[in-house]
């Protein structure tokens, strides 16, 4: 009799609840941490240990319990604490990169600092600064419109843009000494203007396999208004490209992912697991924004069901260093997410909602839970996501579209992700900022 293989999933949100449902699919016996059940994620596991992801010690503890063979990390901020060090230090092998390594996304000034030292293609004009005077010296003499970021890990809440989140330099200044006064440290950056999108890779160290690119929907209303969430949605083409990202500005975006993948490697710091580049596209060409060391939450839900490889054989090629392929089906895909009621800023919690999974199966559309308890309680943060997968943008919209009826309570969400209008707008943007194309279909 063959034995299962015995995997440990870390985190319970939308993202992991689809991880969790490819494992399961590929042939895993499946255990999950995370500090809430998610229902989803309850019905495919053997097992479910609740735990605060970072609370290293408990989910090692949880690991050894359930006896698994290998785990697979969801989230960033227990990469941020070291959990694959320590798995790996107990036996217990995990995709996902070490402490060292998950730097590119928990410590910004590192990565661009790690950027210009090994000269990776598409990096950002920057600086750091620990000096209130010197900041807002040198964004004088720049002159030009600027990022402020915090240094560490905010869930893609914390960076403001001159001409966005902020008025001009003048308030970027006085928004990067709060940051300063704060923790200690600012990354001030040069502004790039384009259009944004997510090109996710597999990564054993040395071999990088890529994914479908995505483009996430970071606003919290529609028109790409409101405050910046963890994202509303997301959506993918048949092509596995974009509209507005031609095969050129692909393949120049994964040689910077190939030469940040070999960079660390060089560095001492190999790096494996999945690597998340967030580009912008600007009139010269990609520009990386920020790396993210796992998948990408919604993004993740895009790429997953379409899979076509065994997501159980590709995490063993990470773990072993001996990546092989991975297959996707050429689907186009949309994510919505609801959210509870006034996220991010301040949204309900402690409500139930209703969901009619019959009847969103029956739309076509997969169902994808996240921050909502085993009862269906909100718990504060993007609660249920929908995806439609079809051939066409157009059909998988209607799809995800179709399914939100059957979802009801406080929430909210955004009816234009994944839209022919939205992303029409995404391509005239590339027109206004200079750039001459002929878009690709979706």
């Amino acid at each position: 009799m063959v034995k299962l293989m015995r995997v440990l999933l870390v985190g319970g949100g939308g993202r992991e609840h689809a991880t969790g449902e490819a494992l399961v699919r590929d042939g895993a016996e499946l255990y999950v941490v995370s500090r809430h059940q998610n229902p989803g994620l309850a019905r495919l596991a053997k097992g479910y240990g609740l735990a605060k992801e970072t609370d290293v010690g408990k989910v090692l503890a949880y690991a050894e319990k359930f006896g698994v063979d290998m785990a697979f990390i969801g989230s960033e901020a227990p990469l941020e604490k070291g959990i694959v060090d320590v798995l790996d230090e107990n036996g217990i092998p995990a995709v996902g990169p070490t402490k060292a390594a998950a730097r590119l996304e928990t410590d910004k000034a590192f990565a661009r600092s790690f950027m210009e030292e090994y000269e990776i293609p598409g990096r950002k004009l920057f600086r750091v600064f620990d000096d209130v005077s010197e900041m807002r010296s040198w964004i004088d003499d720049f002159g030009k419109p600027v990022v402020v970021k915090p240094l560490g890990l905010t869930g893609g809440k914390g960076v403001k843009v001159v001409g966005y989140q902020l008025r001009d330099n003048e308030e970027a200044k006085a928004y990067a000494e709060e940051l300063i006064r704060k923790d200690g440290r600012v990354l001030v950056e040069e502004r790039t203007d384009g259009v944004e999108f997510t090109f996710q890779v597999f990564t054993d160290g040395k071999r990088v396999l890529p994914m479908p690119l995505a483009q996430d929907y970071p606003h919290a209303y529609e028109n790409d208004e409101g405050p910046i969430t963890g994202g509303m949605g997301s959506y993918s083409c048949s092509s596995h490209l974009l509209p507005f990202v031609l095969k050129e500005d692909y393949e120049k975006a994964l040689e910077t992912l190939k030469a940040t993948v070999d960079a660390m490697r060089k560095n001492g710091t190999p790096y494996r697991g999945i690597l998340y580049g967030q580009f912008m596209l600007s009139r010269e060409g990609p520009v990386i924004i920020e790396y993210n060391a796992r998948f990408g939450d919604p993004e993740a839900m895009n790429v997953l069901p379409l899979l076509k490889t065994s997501l159980l054989d590709v995490a063993e090629g990470i773990v072993d260093g001996k990546l092989g392929s991975a297959e996707f089906e050429k689907k186009a895909t949309v994510v919505k997410y609801l959210a509870p009621k006034g996220y991010p800023t301040n949204p309900v919690k402690g409500v139930r909602v209703e969901v009619d999974e019959k009847a969103v199966a029956e739309t076509g559309a997969k169902l994808y839970y996240a921050s909502v308890d085993e009862n269906l309680t909100l718990l504060g943060s993007r609660a249920i996501a929908v995806v439609g997968i079809a051939d066409t943008l157009e059909e998988a919209e209607g799809i995800a579209q179709s399914a939100i009826g059957h979802v009801k309570g406080e929430l909210f969400y955004r009816r234009d992700v994944g839209t022919r209008e939205s992303v029409e707008k995404r391509i005239r943007l590339m027109g206004e900022f200079g750039r001459e194309f002929e878009p690709n279909s979706c």
